[in-house]
């Protein structure tokens, strides 16, 4: 395990100062940014392989696992986005998921000598009682040498193994703050997007920002959880306000979040309506189905639904489609489903 100063370095290696400095280092160097490359650009920044497929993350890793659905469609989700980044399917990784493996790389001077010195101090008092080293983990070592003994020209020390397990704690260590970095990621990644569209000038964009703090819109009650919207865009006079919830992906809870989140925006309005927009990645074509047809009232709750990239979808299930599958053509269409392109251009024509 790290030890205190090395989770505060992995901390602030994720959090969201450097995320906002990697987003402005990586736009920067991308040119004019137009809503037609949006999309590419969060999945340049955000989209990962998953470890356990060698594909790009589509849906839950459990449910793609090899001989399963979705297996299938993540290996044509995959060859969909390589051909449309025009890059061969063993070169995706080293397109995508920038943010992480930058953020990761700023931590990766943190040495062995690093993590264990503070450790040391606190490990003194039993000193004699032959307490496991951090990171040690036999049956892990056991698993490589079953695996690589063959390939092995001799033994390695004790002091090797314990570096290769460290090293390998310290990884899934650090995957593990990949949905931290996935969730206020996406929020800042949008944001940092939408401020350099065309036209975006003339709107002020905030990322969780307070409700109240939104024009038109009325503090919140003393005992009321204060809201802080994922990303919130409102003109001069706060005529046109957009709230928009951004969900990488809508699992059951998120589901529930979106209606208790518009009932506290409608009591608190005090001016004209909002828009209330998702944003997301979601492949679950029940999920997405299930959030272009949610209500309020007699009213759609969402004034639209946003997939970074609908064809995406449509390119993961293919021609092969049942249940709530075979209405996604219909939802894109009728521009219920809309993408994020589309979105933008809407939102800032030129």
């Amino acid at each position: 395990m790290a030890d205190a100063r090395s989770v505060g370095k992995i901390d602030r290696a994720f959090g969201s100062e450097n995320r906002a400095r990697l987003l402005a280092g990586f736009l920067d160097g991308c040119g004019p940014i137009t809503a037609d490359s949006a999309w590419i650009h969060v999945y340049e920044l955000l989209l990962w392989i998953d470890r356990t497929t060698g594909l790009a993350h589509c849906y839950e890793s459990d449910k793609c696992q090899p001989g399963r659905p979705w297996y299938a469609r993540s290996l044509a989700f995959h060859d969909w986005l390589c051909d449309e980044l025009g890059v061969a399917p063993h070169e995706l990784a080293t397109r995508i998921d920038w943010l992480f493996r930058t953020a990761t790389r700023d931590i990766a001077g943190l040495t062995r000598a690093d993590q264990m010195a503070a450790a040391r101090a606190q490990r003194e008092p039993y000193e004699n009682r032959d307490f496991p080293l951090p990171g040690e983990d036999p049956e892990m070592v056991d698993i490589v040498r079953e695996i690589l003994g063959d390939y092995l020209t001799g033994e390695p020390g004790d002091e090797r193994w314990q570096a290769l397990t460290e090293r390998i704690t310290a990884h899934l260590f650090q995957e593990n703050k990949r949905k931290n970095l996935l969730g206020e990621g996406f929020e800042d990644t949008l944001a940092a997007i939408i401020r350099r569209l065309p036209g975006a000038s003339e709107m002020e964009v905030a990322n969780r920002t307070l409700l109240a703090d939104i024009p038109g819109f009325h503090a919140q009650g003393g005992v009321e959880k204060l809201k802080r919207v994922d990303v919130a865009l409102w003109d001069a006079d706060g005529e046109r306000r957009i709230l928009v919830t951004s969900k990488w992906s809508v699992r059951a809870d998120r589901e529930e979040q979106f209606g208790t989140d518009f009932d506290a925006y409608v009591r608190v309005n005090s001016g004209r309506m909002f828009d209330y927009v998702l944003v997301t990645n979601e492949f679950d074509a029940a999920r997405l189905l299930a959030a272009c047809e949610r209500l309020s009232g007699n009213a759609p709750l969402f004034t639209s639904v946003v997939h970074v990239n609908p064809t995406g979808v449509l390119a993961a299930y293919g021609d092969d489609r049942r249940g709530a599958a075979t209405r996604l053509d219909h939802l894109i269409e009728t521009g219920r489903l809309t993408s994020l392109e589309q979105w933008l251009t809407t939102t800032f024509p030129t």
